[in-house]
This record gives structure tokens, sequence and C-alpha cells, in this order.
């Protein structure tokens, strides 16, 4: 007769948790994979590459949270974007990818040197807040 009072008790508390966890609890907070956000650069770049080859390459700039973009008076020039110090990132990048070996930008790892090279180059000269570099599209001729 014990045993069955246990069972039960055991039972009804475990519905009881169940039923508060699915229906009255705050579902829990999903942990982000990635702090703060993308900011694609508006215009793809074309650089000259090693031994007469060039690239086409598409690139954005992954962002701290505590960015904050200017409030414009108007619109910026065509093909460019609000980030402040634009054109210092785009020569940073230009000048990081140009004259490189195309298997840098062909390998993966040649990728991730390059990447790594352009966010300390940008910590360093500019005053953007960028916690990494993506390089979304890659044409290698």
């Amino acid at each position: 007769m014990k045993k069955r009072v246990v069972i039960t008790v055991a039972l009804v508390a475990a519905l009881g948790g169940g039923a508060y966890k699915f229906a009255l609890a705050k579902p829990a907070e999903p942990e982000h994979k990635v702090d703060g956000f993308g900011y694609v650069l508006p215009r793809e770049f074309v650089v000259n590459l090693d031994g007469d080859r060039f690239a086409k390459v598409s690139v954005s700039l992954l962002l701290l949270e505590d960015t904050v973009f200017p409030e414009e008076e108007g619109k910026p020039p065509e093909g460019f974007g609000p980030l402040e110090q634009e054109a210092l990132v785009r020569d940073i990048v230009t000048d990081v990818i140009t004259g490189t070996p195309a298997s840098s930008l062909i390998r993966r790892s040649g990728r991730r040197r390059l990447k790594k090279r352009i966010v300390k180059r940008l910590r360093a000269e500019t005053d953007v807040l960028v916690e990494d570099v993506l390089l979304m599209d890659v044409t290698v001729q």
C-alpha cells in the first residue's frame, strides 16, 4: 500500500513539474551564437592579385553591439553606407588583399589568414568596433 502512495505522489509531482515547464514557465532566452551584427560593405572589391590575376570580393564586417551609426543629414554618396570610416576600411581591405597569391583567397586557410590581417589592421588603424571580417562572395580569375 505504501508503495502505491509513493508511486502516485511521484507521478503527480512529475506531471505537475512537466505541466509547469511547458505551460507556465517562461521559455529560456536562447543563447546567441554571434555577438554583434553584420554590416555589409555596399560595394564589392575588385583587386589585383599576384601573377596577373584578379579577384572580386564582397565583404561584411561583424561589428560589436556598441557600434553607433551617426545620424545623417542627407544620404551618403551612391554605393557607400553610413559607416563613419568606411573609406579607411575599404582602403585597408584593398591593401591587404592586393598582391596576394590567388591561392590565399581560394584556400580556406589562406582566407582565414587574410581575415585575421584585416581585423588586426582595422583595430589598429580605425575606430570601427570590428569583431570579425566575413568574405561573403569570392571570385578569382
